[in-house]
């Protein structure tokens, strides 16, 4: 079952990263960070969006590695080191102890990060993007 969030993209960036992280991502970003669309530190892993505004951000822990779905455009991946157990998932600016947090297990995840098709249908008409984060144990 997914956790559906709405994020603030400041930066064009969302951060995932181990509760207990201290890595400052913003010693990672750099042209090929954001052309490649991820920048990944040990316990830390930061996505890059397509605006800087609201996105949506759909957040699925997982047993094993999912099938791509219904992505569209490019699906970016990275590995992410969770010794507390529990990963925090926010926009880079937002405030760290309203963040949502999830329980994934201690140890190394993957991360996949897919965009999804915008619907025009939406109850929200003010996010301008979709993301769809897959977290399971590798």
């Amino acid at each position: 079952m997914a956790t559906e969030l709405i994020l603030f993209a400041d930066y064009h960036q969302i951060h995932v990263f181990d509760e207990e992280s201290e890595t400052d991502l913003g010693n990672y970003w750099n042209d090929e960070a954001y052309e490649a669309g991820i920048v990944v530190a040990d316990d830390a892993v930061g996505i890059v969006t397509s605006t800087d505004l609201d996105v949506g951000v759909s957040v699925e822990v997982l047993q094993e590695e999912p099938p791509a779905g219904d992505a569209t455009g490019r699906i970016v991946e990275g590995e992410l080191h969770v010794p507390s157990g529990r990963v925090v998932v926010m926009g880079c600016t937002d405030f760290l102890p309203d963040a949502a947090r999830f329980e994934v297990g201690r140890g190394r995840h993957r991360v996949r990060v897919a965009r999804l098709p915008l619907d025009p249908a939406a109850d929200d008409p003010d996010i301008e993007e979709r993301l769809r984060l897959s977290i399971w144990p590798v």
